[in-house]
Formats: C-alpha cells, sequence, structure tokens
C-alpha cells in the first residue's frame, strides 16, 4: 500500500528540524507530514489510532515525529475527542506525607493507562478545595479528591458534570476508596489493653474530617469491647506542630495510651512529652495512624496503624479510568484493610514509682 504525498514531501521544511535539533518544538502534523512524505491526515491518523495505516509508514511518521521532537497537544486532541487523556488529584495537604503514597500510587496507574495527573492541594480548606475543583474540571477528563473538606453535596455536584472518585471518604452516589479501620483500630486496642492499660485519648482530627469521625467511632467500640475507657481530645490542625501543642491536654486527661488521627500528630506529642520527661512507652504509649514515610524514624520508633496509601491511590485512578471508558460502575465503594504494626512507641505500662 503506498500513502498519497503531499507536494512538499520531497522538501522537508529546515526550520522544524532547526528547533528539534535546539531541543524545542513547536512542530505540528504538516511538519510531521513533509519530513514523512506522506498527507496530514494520515499523520493524524497515525498518531491518534495507531494501527490505521501500514506498519511501514507509521514507522516513517514516528521516526519523524521523534525528530522533530514533537509533543501531542492534549487540549488540541480534546477538539475532535473531548478528552485530554488527564485528570485532576486534589489533596489536602501536599506537605504531608501521608499523601505520598497515595499521588504515586496514582501517578503509576495513570501512566500504564497513558494518562497524565495533575496535582493541587486544599490547604485543609473547602473553599479553596472547591475552587480547585472547579478549575480543574475545565480542563481535566476527571478528578480524584483525596481526603476532602467539601460537604457531600458540593462533591455529587461535582460528580454530575465529569466522574469524580473519592479517597478516604464515603459520599452516596460516587466512588470511592475507603480504608476499613476498624481491624487496625481494634488490633491496637486489643494490644494496649493487653499491656496494662485502662484509658485511652484518641487526638482527633480537622472537625471536617470524615475519616477522624470513623477513627474516633472505631477507636470508642473497640474500647467498649476491651472495657477501656476512652476520652476524645480535639487538635488544631492535623501536624507535628499540632501534636506539640495536645501534649497538656494528654496528660490531663488521665491516659496511659493513645492514638491519634494521622502519625505527624503522634510524632509531635511523642516529641513534646519527652521533652517533658514522660518515658514512651514506660509511662504512656503512642500509637499513630497511616504509617507514613518516616515513622520508623522516631525514637522509640513509633507504632501505628497501616493504611495502605499507594493502594488507594491506585485503585482510585483505576475506578476513575474505568468510568471515563465506560466500564465502571457509577458507585463502587472499594475497601482496603487497615493493620497495626507494632514498634517502640507502645508496650507495657510500667507501675508509677
Amino acid at each position: 500500500m503506498t500513502e498519497p504525498k503531499t507536494p512538499e514531501a520531497a522538501a522537508p521544511t529546515g526550520p522544524a528540524r532547526k528547533r528539534a535539533r535546539d531541543g524545542k518544538s513547536n512542530a505540528t502534523i504538516y511538519d510531521i507530514a513533509r519530513v514523512a512524505g506522506v498527507n496530514p491526515s494520515t499523520v493524524s491518523r497515525a498518531l491518534s489510532k495507531p494501527g490505521r495505516v501500514s506498519a511501514k509508514t507509521q514507522k516513517l511518521i514516528e521516526d519523524a515525529a521523534a525528530e522533530l521532537n514533537y509533543q501531542v497537544n492534549p487540549f488540541a486532541r480534546a477538539l475532535p475527542t473531548g478528552r485530554t487523556n488527564t485528570f485532576g488529584l486534589i489533596v489536602a495537604d501536599i506537605t504531608n506525607p501521608t499523601f505520598f503514597d497515595i499521588i504515586r500510587g496514582a501517578e503509576t496507574t495513570a501512566t500504564l493507562r497513558d494518562y497524565t495527573l495533575v496535582l493541587a492541594e486544599s490547604a485543609e480548606s473547602a473553599v479553596t478545595e472547591l475552587t480547585a475543583a472547579r478549575r480543574m474540571m475545565t480542563t481535566a477528563d476527571g478528578l480524584i479528591l483525596a481526603s476532602p473538606r467539601m460537604d457531600d453535596d458540593e462533591i455529587r455536584a461535582l460528580a454530575r458534570d465529569k466522574p469524580v472518585v473519592v479517597i478516604n471518604r464515603e459520599v452516596d452516589g460516587v466512588p470511592c476508596v475507603v480504608p476499613d479501620v476498624n481491624k487496625g483500630i481494634s488490633e491496637a486496642v486489643r494490644s494496649l489493653a493487653a499491656n496494662g492499660h485502662r484509658k485511652v485519648a484518641f487526638v482527633a482530627g480537622p472537625p471536617q474530617s470524615w475519616m477522624s469521625a470513623r477513627r474516633w467511632e472505631g477507636v470508642q467500640a473497640a474500647c467498649e469491647w476491651s472495657r477501656l475507657d476512652a476520652v476524645r481530645i480535639e487538635s488544631g490542625k492535623p501536624t507535628v506542630d499540632g501534636g506539640r501543642q495536645v501534649a497538656r491536654d494528654v496528660r490531663d486527661s488521665g491516659a496511659t495510651a493513645v492514638l491519634t488521627y494521622n502519625d505527624l500528630l503522634a510524632i509531635g506529642l511523642m516529641q513534646e512529652l519527652q521533652a517533658a520527661g514522660v518515658v514512651v512507652p514506660d509511662q504512656i504509649s503512642i500509637v499513630g495512624f497511616d504509617d507514613i514515610f518516616g515513622a520508623d524514624f522516631t525514637t522509640p520508633p513509633l507504632t501505628t496503624v497501616r493504611s495502605p496509601l499507594g493502594e488507594c491511590g491506585s485503585g482510585a485512578t483505576t475506578l476513575l479510568l474505568d468510568l471515563l471508558n465506560g466500564d465502571g460502575e457509577p458507585a463502587t465503594v472499594l475497601r482496603v484493610e487497615t493493620e497495626l504494626v507494632l514498634r517502640g512507641s507502645s508496650g507495657r505500662l510500667l507501675p508509677a514509682h
């Protein structure tokens, strides 16, 4: 099969080749057509749907595109298809290591399926989050919200526009990926009870955090089962500094064991208590949540309830891309298990001298 050539095919243009040599390219399919000696429509077919031209022609076009350093413009591609092959991921706090593995898992899956991830953060603000989501929706094919702070109605409104998947939150009618906290929390509370603790404090996360409320419910249920007292302590922010700020409240509560909303709070709490002369875990046991990178760098290493964060990111991306391809269920809830990781910050309570 012989592809028809453009009249200019025998005279490849110099400027496009110069841009390629300079490492810059504004090359178009017309430049590629001239270099490859085919029609622009043939280039378009070869780049958008490989297999619709002969293998020889495909190779000519790919070689020409590489020579010219041609990059596909996703917004130009979206004109005929309505797709940019990009999706947005909004996280609550980009500095929180909790989101590192979520981002990595989402990015890995996106790459495998020829999608590009665009990242934004809400800085724990529902208003900022909604603004970022609406902006992303103008160009992205869909959206993943990791630990969103918006209310359910706002999330459902976004999902009526384009596909949306939520991590660390359940929203009726919207696909979600949710760690099942009950297993990990039950293991943690049973371990504390076996080590002689009788009162457990839970340091809560942001008031607007759906997951913080679920973790507190899990702590209450597990403590009731193990016949331990449970007390809730509010924190100003889910950070290391926030953990330091609640140290006095923890000591005043009379609890000898603490579960925190996340590992950052646990690390800050441990640092502040140790600075005040409290021995961890002899006088107080501390258990974090998520098993972030660095949780085992503390002294002693932090006991924590591990969430499979990478699996959450990958699973959410799979749900979203399946929806975009017409293969997914619109209200799927994917649950992933948590587990206790025992380290040195929790242990047997020593009698007071």
